[in-house]
């Protein structure tokens, strides 16, 4: 009965995440949010938050810039972390599940944006023609279809079962399950080099190399780490708000200073 409870409640998860995208919980699909919320449907937030973060450092590589789709990443989170769970395989079978499903989730997305073209030209014929209940009951299928988008490959996974998952997988060559790994191993890194490359990293290099060095050297874990950059974060903003306050007195000072002289 517990398992049932589990099954829906990760089925009603996935379509909700997709559903609500730019509705009122912006955050909900990002993998470490939908992992969290897997983790506690599923009753093992360790295994579900190793996989939500491995999908969400994969997330920091790619962007959906203006219509492009990219892999849904909190759908393969809800899936990878639902049958490492189930399983107790965890994480190689969570990336291995996971990634085909996100990828997949690509097609339903154009799929799902096709119709919807159509309901949104059906929609506008109707309101020049007035006929506003029917155009708001055509409203409607804009979030069924996001629901459906997710909510159908995640029920399929849930009710063919981690055991026959576990029977393909067996099937599958080493060297395919292997190359996802290590393809999981690589989109982190990919992410961060991405996001390195928008940030001011000259100006804060000694920081990087503390905090390299913290983790790799030291093996402080990274909330320790994180509390780091949060103090050394603050102290910087400190120094450059007393750094202004001496520059515009100084400016004023030297302003008197000059009046001064002026009047004399």
């Amino acid at each position: 009965m517990m398992e049932i409870l589990q099954d829906i409640l990760i089925i009603i998860l996935a379509g909700y995440m997709t559903m609500d995208e730019d509705g009122i919980v912006l955050l909900t699909y990002f993998p470490v949010i939908v992992g969290l919320a897997t983790g506690l449907i599923m009753g093992d937030l360790h295994t579900a938050m190793v996989v939500a973060g491995t999908f969400q450092l994969m997330m920091l590589g790619v962007a959906a810039l203006g219509g492009a789709s990219v892999p849904n990443y909190g759908l393969a989170t809800i899936v990878g972390a639902f049958v490492a769970i189930r399983t107790g395989t965890g994480l190689k079978t969570a990336i291995a599940v996971g990634i085909p499903v996100g990828l997949l989730a690509i097609q339903l997305e154009v799929l799902r944006r096709i119709i919807a073209n159509f309901v949104a030209h059906k929609m506008q014929s109707l309101n020049e023609e007035k006929k506003w209940k029917q155009m708001l009951r055509w409203g409607y299928a804009g979030p069924v279809l996001c629901f459906v988008e997710t909510a159908l490959p995640t029920a399929i996974v849930v009710l063919v079962g981690p055991a026959a998952i576990k029977m393909i997988l067996k099937f599958i060559p080493t060297w395919i399950t292997d190359g996802l790994t290590v393809a999981g191993g690589l989109l982190p890194v990919v992410g961060i080099a991405m996001l390195l490359h928008y940030m001011p990293v000259k100006k804060f290099l000694p920081f990087l190399v503390a905090g390299f060095v913290l983790a790799a050297f030291i093996k402080i874990p990274i909330i320790g780490i994180a509390l780091l950059g949060l103090a050394a974060a603050y102290w910087y903003f400190n120094s450059e708000i007393d750094k202004n306050k001496y520059s515009k007195n100084q400016a004023v000072a030297k302003n008197d200073t000059t009046g001064e002289d002026y009047d004399e």
